[in-house]
């Protein structure tokens, strides 16, 4: 005959006395958000087998992890979080998070050069989505450690970009695009959060919220 086999027993496990014990769980950890303004050739990781910089030489908190990142060479805004949900909600380009950029850049720029950005620019990855472009005067920044290099026969300008999308160094790549090279680049907001007050290398908490 088949053997039968019996049910697991789906049942606590009881101690020596019979009693049933139960597990406490851990209440879960308090949301926590953080903005850094992150220097130049900095990381957006916590860990680095080549001795580089990284946000661990910045920040102590535990448990919070970057929600997006921000290329090494670039500076500015960085949010950290504990809250997965809110991470997803920050990092995904679904929800089109607004993100301002002042940028450096090499030559000066035309009405035509601008309106380009602002229509969307014609990349290896496809078109970008149509962008807020506009001629900034030079903002008062602290100074890039190593200072950017310039060539002392073409003029610089700034300019100030807005974009609702995240791919791959994509403000580097749009001002190339349209002639306008990228010599430096600081992310000044994120949504409705800024690194205003904040010097580079410094961070606060804010409430976790959306």
């Amino acid at each position: 005959m088949p053997r039968t086999q019996r049910p697991v027993s789906r049942r606590p496990a009881a101690n020596s006395s019979g009693n049933t014990r139960r597990v406490a769980k851990a209440p879960p950890a308090e949301p926590k958000l953080i903005l850094f303004n992150k220097p130049f050739d900095v990381l957006t990781q916590f860990s680095d087998g080549e001795g580089r910089a990284t946000l661990k030489d910045f920040i102590s908190i535990p448990g919070v992890y970057p929600a997006g990142r921000l290329d090494r060479d670039s500076e500015g805004l960085l949010l950290l979080t504990n809250d997965g949900q809110l991470q997803a909600r920050i990092a995904d380009p679904k929800h089109k998070l607004p993100k301002t950029y002042w940028v450096q850049v090499e030559g000066v720029p035309t009405a035509e050069q601008l309106q380009r950005l602002r229509e969307g620019v014609e990349l290896n990855d496809g078109p970008t989505l149509p962008a807020q472009a506009r001629q900034l005067d030079e903002p008062e920044l602290w100074p890039r450690n190593p200072p950017v290099r310039f060539r002392q026969s073409i003029p610089t300008s700034w300019l100030e970009l807005v974009i609702k999308e995240g791919r791959n160094r994509q403000v580097r790549r749009m001002t190339a695009a349209v002639g306008l090279p990228t010599l430096r680049l600081v992310r000044v907001r994120i949504g409705d959060w800024t690194i205003e007050g904040l010097d580079q290398g410094q961070w606060r908490e804010v409430p976790a919220s959306l």
